[in-house]
């Protein structure tokens, strides 16, 4: 099945809402389809992406400024080596977390939301899809109680009470919010519903 074009389809959410998991279900269905897939993370396994988690280990260990500075150059970096090169080659890129992240946790700490936008549209490529999966902080947090590694700067619930509403304020065509409380098949079900059609919209 071949596409007229590239597709980026971004997953955002605050932490526990699911987001890897509906990328993996969803890169499954899609090469079920014999469709090219590839599917990346931020922040990344790189350099950048490394200090991130590193520091994000440490509760205030970076200012605001220093910690939006480091998202921006780990962003350039995917944006340069993976996420162009994938969508010029007509391939569909699953993305667990983007610039829309960095406005809500970044704005989450105080800095200004429009501002950190326009950084990132600078150099950041729009995604065709943006799935918003809501969850209590509450809840989100009971989820990754068990992670082997625990980022204790993110993981709030005070901090992410502020972060969830600044997700649910972005407004577009692009965005889908669903229930990230419901079954993970069941999520997985309306993700793929939307984005077969863009697939099908693509082809035409």
């Amino acid at each position: 099945m071949a596409l007229r074009k590239g597709l980026l389809i971004v997953f955002e959410g605050i932490d526990g809402s699911g987001k890897s998991t509906q990328v993996q279900l969803l890169k499954k269905k899609l090469r079920e389809m014999k469709l090219a897939v590839r599917a990346f993370r931020e922040p990344t396994r790189g350099k950048w992406g490394e200090k991130i988690r590193e520091k994000a280990r440490e509760a205030g260990s970076l200012t605001p400024e220093e910690e939006l500075n480091l998202f921006v150059r780990d962003r350039r970096e995917n944006v340069r080596r993976n996420l162009r090169p994938a969508l010029a080659a007509k391939k569909i890129v699953l993305l667990d977390r983007y610039y829309f992240s960095t406005i809500a946790y970044q704005g989450g700490r105080g800095l200004d939301l429009e501002q950190i936008r326009a950084i990132n549209e600078e150099f950041a490529v729009k995604p065709d899809l943006v799935f918003i999966l809501d969850i209590d902080p509450g809840k989100g947090l009971g989820r990754i109680e068990g992670r082997a590694v625990r980022e204790a700067h993110f993981e709030r619930e005070d901090y992410l009470v502020r972060v969830r509403k600044i997700f649910l304020s972005f407004r577009g065509r692009m965005f889908v919010r669903l229930d990230a409380g419901l079954p993970a098949e069941d999520i997985s079900r309306r993700v793929f519903g939307r984005v077969f059609r863009l697939i099908r919209k693509s082809q035409e």
